[in-house]
């Protein structure tokens, strides 16, 4: 290691790099990237409106060019590129960037579709209007000024500002380790918690989100969720969720269109149209057609017209999830405080700009208040000279010069140097009387102002009045409407938002395959029809077990042998055509390998009375609440209790005091209330509903539904008895019940029996996946409970009826009116 020159200092590299790179981080913090807390403004904006102040550049007179704007802030103040001061400057003049502009501009400044500006040799700027109460009272020692970088000039280290700018336009900046995104918010509102704020020394957090209820975004559209929000303005972080504003207009018979008014904050339409036009050509969203911008000076309008029968709110929601439609605005209130970086709150952000307030204004007075008292100092001079004014005449005629004047005014008649001097500079027409008569008035004022300044100085309320009437003369000037509209619902967009709700088919195998088709594939046909083919099994071995109707948005809540329960919502189920078998179950919940499912519970929701009553191939029920059964585990909870050698064998819903029935496969029924069966927990066994003899077992349950009037039973060689409810007697529960229909080899055991009317369909499928649809009305009505019925559907020789359900009236109803529904409901959610 080589001698230091006597010039030279040792210095441990480590040393110097730590203390060069703390030095320009704070450089950037403090002096380039984060806003002061008191005019919300970086240094670049703080230079670019006082060289404007400067220029007399302001909103009464003629704009100037903007080169000669940049070409002042870098010369003298802002020793830095000419673009990026350029840029900061038409930032301030974009009505989509700031809530309230701060420079008015003439000429391209750029748009929401990412168009640069004009060179700045084409544009011309001036100060806005709301500016000048940044400015204001600047002349008046109201802020203190330093020299500027080569101490030629002396620049403001803060503004006046008469209005909180840091909330109001909001700032964004990184700095060396932390950055700021503060939103903007509307001026109105800012100004009323800054005036409860002033009059209040305790409001509280509440009492301000009365107030100030969100970010008032320049582009307006929707605020979803109040959680961030009030995150944001407790802690200084939060993240909101924001919203397009769209609507949705018919374009004819079965179509719609998709119009988009408003956009999230800082989200770029060109690059969103582009955006959306990329997921339709790489078919990731489905069902938009035509996609146009016919934005124009009236406003932004975004058409995106959709192909016949598509649903307007799914595929809306589909353009939330996958483009900017939906976006976030992660708050970090960050600002320069005292020369050191902080994250505030809401509450702290408005109190220091009161501090700063409260401090111009002090200084302003005092600044005002000198100068009254000095000029009122030398009307009180004037004042006494007029009353001895033959003898200060005299006086001065007799003098040599002007020197030895002053001095014989100071002597004699106690004027100070100040007043004597203005005597001797005084002209003759103020000797006039009228003259004297307005010295004594502008004296008397004086005195009031000063009078006026003075309480201002002592008294804080005073102090606070001035501060009350200047932000409620802001308010009046600039005040202008809510643009962003906050929605209290949380977004929580789900897969389920993307699924059109539609009624379907939903059809099990024996083998464990399901599937859902939709409603409308199937029609009604004539009894004793063929049918078509409703599921294909594609072995000998399998045959459909089980079929019923549901919307796509319901919870499937599927029961097994072994007593336990899986949830799984119908959406979820895939959707194969009439000849599909479709997908295994076990690949879609989590199923024991010795297990297999027993029946399947349709259910919208979980609120209510409703009970699951569950019925076992030994003729055990059970009664349990439904809500029991709201929160299920990926594997499955216990359901019901189960014997050896028993099984869960059928499951529904039912309130209390309706009636059971049970069906066995040997043609037996038993009826009897339900208040016999007592509400039990999840897993118990339950109590006898049925006395089976030897040989048979339960194969079907009915809830009685005073709606429904008939009982049919269905044979496995396709034969239907349909019988009136009244013909079956209520009796004691355990009981072995009435004859329900009479079996024999010509119509085999019996496969199902449940209630219906006249205006339902019934839906057949055999074990080798045959189906058939038919009115319950073509089945004849018979009043003997023994007889065997009529043939329902032609079965081949081996053939057999696998499963019978039931598509009520009102199931048709709803599928035709539920695709207006859903959209006009979702429309309505959108919009609130």
């Amino acid at each position: 290691m080589t001698e230091p020159k006597a010039n030279e200092l040792p210095v441990n590299i480590e040393d110097e790099m730590r203390s060069s790179y703390l030095d320009y981080a704070m450089s950037v913090i403090i002096g380039r990237a984060l806003p002061d807390i008191r005019d919300g403004l970086k240094p670049v904006h703080r230079r670019i409106l006082y060289s404007m102040q400067e220029l007399s550049n302001t909103s009464n007179r003629a704009h100037k060019k903007s080169a000669r704007i940049v070409g002042d802030v870098i010369g003298k103040y802002h020793p830095h590129g000419d673009s990026a001061v350029y840029e900061t400057m038409v930032r301030m003049a974009q009505g989509f960037s700031m809530r309230e502009i701060l420079v008015d501009g003439q000429g391209n400044f750029g748009s929401i579709d990412g168009d640069s500006p004009a060179a700045m040799r084409y544009t011309e700027v001036r100060m806005a209007k709301i500016s000048a109460t940044l400015m204001a009272d600047i002349d008046k020692n109201t802020v203190d000024f330093v020299p500027n970088y080569d101490e030629s000039l002396s620049e403001p280290t803060v503004l006046p500002a008469r209005f909180p700018n840091l909330l109001v336009n909001g700032t964004s900046g990184i700095a060396v380790g932390m950055a700021t995104n503060i939103p903007p918010h509307n001026l109105s509102e800012v100004v009323d918690a800054a005036l409860l704020m002033l009059d209040r020394d305790n409001v509280s957090m509440s009492e301000v989100l009365d107030l100030i209820p969100g970010p008032d975004f320049p582009t307006g559209a929707f605020i979803y969720g109040r959680q961030g929000i009030h995150s944001a303005y407790q802690t200084g972080r939060g993240i909101i969720h924001m919203r397009a504003r769209t609507e949705f207009e018919p374009l004819g018979k079965d179509r719609e269109s998709i119009i988009i008014y408003e956009l999230p904050y800082q989200v770029n339409k060109a690059r969103l149209v582009e955006k959306i036009a990329q997921l339709v050509n790489q078919k990731k969203i489905q069902g938009i057609s035509d996609l146009r911008d016919e934005s124009d000076r009236r406003g932004m309008r975004v058409v995106i017209e959709l192909k016949r029968g598509e649903h307007p709110q799914i595929v809306l929601n589909s353009l939330y999830k996958a483009t900017s439609l939906q976006s976030s605005f992660g708050i970090i209130m960050l600002a320069i405080v005292e020369g050191r970086p902080r994250v505030l709150s809401l509450i702290e952000v408005i109190n220091h700009f009161l501090q700063h307030r409260k401090n111009v204004v002090r200084r302003r007075t005092a600044f005002e208040l000198a100068k009254a008292e000095k000029q009122a100092h030398l009307l009180d001079g004037l004042r006494i000279a007029l009353s001895h004014l033959d003898q200060i005449i005299e006086l001065i005629r007799k003098a040599q010069d002007p020197i030895e004047a002053k001095k014989e005014l100071i002597q004699k008649f106690n004027f100070t140097e100040v007043q004597a001097k203005a005597i001797l500079e005084m002209r003759l027409q103020r000797l006039t009387g009228l003259e004297r008569e307005k010295i004594e008035q502008e004296s008397s004022r004086l005195q009031k102002t000063i009078s006026q300044l003075r309480k201002i100085l002592e008294k804080d309320s005073a102090l606070r009045d001035v501060i009350r009437d200047e932000l409620i003369k802001i308010k009046d000037d600039f005040k202008s409407p809510r643009r962003t509209e906050i929605v209290d619902t949380q977004i929580d967009l789900s897969m389920e938002d993307l699924i059109a709700e539609e009624q379907m088919v939903i059809t099990a195998s024996r083998n464990g395959y399901i599937k859902r088709t939709s409603l409308k594939t199937y029609k009604s046909q004539h009894r004793g029809g063929k049918g078509r083919i409703g599921m294909s099994t594609r072995t000998e071995e399998d045959s459909i077990a089980d079929l019923f109707v549901a919307s796509t948005h319901s919870y499937m809540l599927i029961f097994t042998i072994r007593g336990k329960l899986h949830w799984l919502k119908a959406w979820k189920i895939p959707e194969v055509g009439t000849t599909g078998k479709g997908k295994p179950i076990v690949n879609l919940i989590d199923i024991d390998p010795d297990d297999r499912v027993a029946d399947i519970l349709n259910v919208h929701d979980f609120e209510g009375p409703l009970q699951v009553v569950t019925a076992s191939l030994k003729g055990y029920v059970k009664k349990t609440p439904l809500k029991a059964y709201s929160h299920p585990r990926s594997s499955g909870i216990i359901a019901c209790g189960v014997d050896k050698g028993d099984e869960v064998m059928s499951v529904a819903l039912a309130e209390d005091e309706r009636d059971i029935m049970l069906f066995s496969e040997k043609g037996k029924a038993i009826r009897f209330n339900s208040e016999q069966v007592r509400t039990m927990g999840r897993t118990a066994r339950g109590v006898r509903g049925i006395r089976l003899r030897q040989g048979d077992q339960l194969i079907g349950m009915e809830i009685v539904d005073p709606e429904r009037k008939d009982l049919l039973a269905v044979t496995e060689y396709g034969f239907g008895k349909r019988t009136p409810i009244d013909k079956y007697r209520r009796q004691g529960r355990g009981g072995q019940g009435v004859i329900n229909i009479r079996t024999s080899e010509r119509n085999g055991n019996v496969i199902t029996s449940f209630l219906t009317d006249d205006e339902s369909d019934i839906m057949i499928i055999t074990k080798n996946g045959k189906l058939i649809r038919l009115p319950v009305d073509q089945i004849r009505l018979t009043l003997s409970r023994s007889a065997q019925g009529v043939k329902l559907i032609e079965l081949g020789k081996k053939d057999r009826v696998a499963d019978v359900s039931l598509i009520s009236s009102s199931e048709e109803a709803h599928e035709e009116k539920l695709s207006e529904e859903s959209e006009e409901k979702l429309s309505e959610e959108s919009e609130e």
